[in-house]
């Protein structure tokens, strides 16, 4: 083990701060010459990825913001921040976009510290597999979670599959097909929901379920519907031994104080309420926070990702999911003030409704806005894969009254919040197209702001509709020959010229 280097390693191996229900681990037990005596020590391997995502430089800010402010949901609010977030939003970005150029190295060091986990595993001697596999399996899983993010973002990707051996041999590699990384990817995840456990103590940590939804998602991407059905349709009719359910209140799912009671996540990032410098400190309290708002005693927010008022205004009002999504008001001088009035307080607040999801019960925060909040970021939701079986399904069999039975229930959960008749049930024997339009536009609503919707307008490819005139956010500079992928960072390949060339249009 000694000989190990692996890219991004010794910066991957930094006090585990981000992720609360996962042992903090020092620096000098992960270093080269004590790893791997044993699965105990695989696991601390996994904790470093995973304090690694609880970063601001993916999950904290560099990864979550840009995929908010691609989507059709959020725009920006301050003119003020920096151009390389507006240039995101407005599909404007070119490769030496500051938020890409963070992102990517980020991501790597993730997936580095999870092919070591993986080859270290492979040395154990003395322990049976029922204790070596579901601790690696959480590596395969992780590996491909961090790669779903990067194809989807960036298309063609170098594919690291081992540690880092010879550094310059590694500095040289080129990049992997689409269908090629995809491949790896499943293999990762039926490779994980074999070997994971039914259950774990945390959902911070994957289970055989949240592999299968994984897998789910990634079908329901590729259009293999058949495939996305199945495995949506083993978590569902296996919800009993997995312990998933919809929770009874939907604000539950974004209160600090009641996430843990819910049975709803199949896998969360979890932040504690401190940090050590930028790992683990979320930034989203703080990007999609009222300026000047004193509700909270957060320091009230930045402004920066701000959903448009034709969000507000399309939201059907009687809809719970609404009233928990959004923040109409905010206080100012101790008085309570309709959202209109937000520039009043400052001027760089805007007149529309502001995210609540993540500044609203968010628990003892680390640092000022809200930053360092306690609360846990959802990464997969039961309600989702209800919803990926829905679509799935109409693409199989057109009309199915199953399918509108799992919208339904997501549909339910949603009445009962405020006792309205709203959203009504789906009827049974709807057209495909319907059917389609309907259940989007349920995911919409369902996962607003929790860096879902981006995702679906590229895998349907609804940009020219969704960005056109008369849409929530019009966008006169989306461009579909070049704006589903992100440009690759400049210093990528000027590091590396096997990389080239960039996506199209950079």
């Amino acid at each position: 083990m000694k000989n190990f280097k692996t890219l991004g390693i010794l910066l991957a191996f930094a006090t585990v701060v981000g992720c609360s229900d996962l042992e903090e681990v020092p620096v000098g037990r992960l270093s080269p010459d004590g790893l791997v005596q044993s699965p105990a020590d695989v696991q601390t391997l996994i904790n470093g990825a995973i304090g690694n995502m609880a970063t601001e430089a993916y999950w904290g800010r560099k990864l979550s913001l840009p995929i908010m402010l691609r989507s059709d949901m959020v725009s920006i609010g301050d003119l003020g921040t920096p151009g390389r977030r507006q240039d995101v939003d407005r599909f404007s970005m070119s490769d030496d976009n500051g938020m890409v150029t963070a992102l990517w190295p980020r991501a790597y060091q993730v997936i580095a510290a999870t092919n070591e986990a993986i080859a270290a595993a492979a040395t154990l001697t003395g322990f049976p597999p029922e204790q070596i596999d579901p601790v690696t399996a959480q590596a395969h899983f992780f590996r491909a979670y961090t790669y779903y993010h990067l194809v989807r973002l960036f298309g063609e990707i170098p594919y690291l599959d081992a540690p880092v051996v010879n550094v310059e041999e590694a500095s040289q590699i080129g990049k992997s097909s689409v269908d090629a990384v995809y491949n790896n990817i499943i293999a990762d995840l039926e490779l994980a929901k074999s070997q994971l456990p039914d259950n774990q103590s945390v959902s911070a940590l994957p289970s055989k379920a949240t592999a299968a939804a994984f897998l789910a998602s990634v079908y329901l991407t590729l259009g293999e519907f058949q495939n996305a059905y199945d495995e949506a349709k083993f978590v569902i009719d296996n919800e009993g031994a997995f312990n998933l359910g919809l929770a009874a209140d939907f604000q539950d799912l974004f209160d600090h104080a009641a996430q843990t009671s819910t049975n709803e996540f199949l896998l969360s990032l979890d932040f504690n309420g401190f940090s050590d410098g930028d790992t683990g400190r979320d930034y989203a309290p703080a990007l999609t926070g009222i300026r000047a708002n004193e509700r909270g005693n957060i320091g009230g927010g930045w402004s920066v990702a701000v959903p448009t008022i034709n969000v507000y205004n399309s939201w059907d009002g009687r809809d719970y999911r609404k009233a928990v999504s959004l923040d109409t008001t905010g206080i100012f001088d101790g008085v309570e003030e309709p959202f209109t009035a937000f520039p009043d307080f400052d001027s760089r607040n805007i007149q529309s409704a502001y995210i609540a999801k993540y500044t609203r019960a968010i628990g003892p925060t680390g640092t000022g806005n809200g930053r360092a909040s306690s609360l846990n970021y959802g990464l997969m939701r039961y309600a989702e894969v209800l919803l990926i079986a829905a679509e799935a399904l109409n693409e199989l069999s057109p009309g199915s009254g199953e399918a509108a039975g799992y919208v339904n229930r997501v549909r339910a959960r949603a009445r009962e919040g405020n006792g309205s008749a709203f959203p009504a049930d789906v009827a049974g024997g709807m057209s495909q197209d319907d059917f389609r339009n309907m259940v989007l536009e349920e995911r919409k609503w369902e996962l607003a702001f929790e860096f879902k919707r981006w995702y679906d307008i590229k895998r349907r490819q609804l940009g020219p509709e969704v960005f056109g005139p008369g849409s929530l956010e019009p966008q006169p500079n989306f461009d579909p020959s070049r704006d589903y992928l992100f440009p690759l960072p400049f210093d990528e390949l000027d590091r590396n010229p096997n990389l080239a060339p960039n996506n199209p249009g950079y």
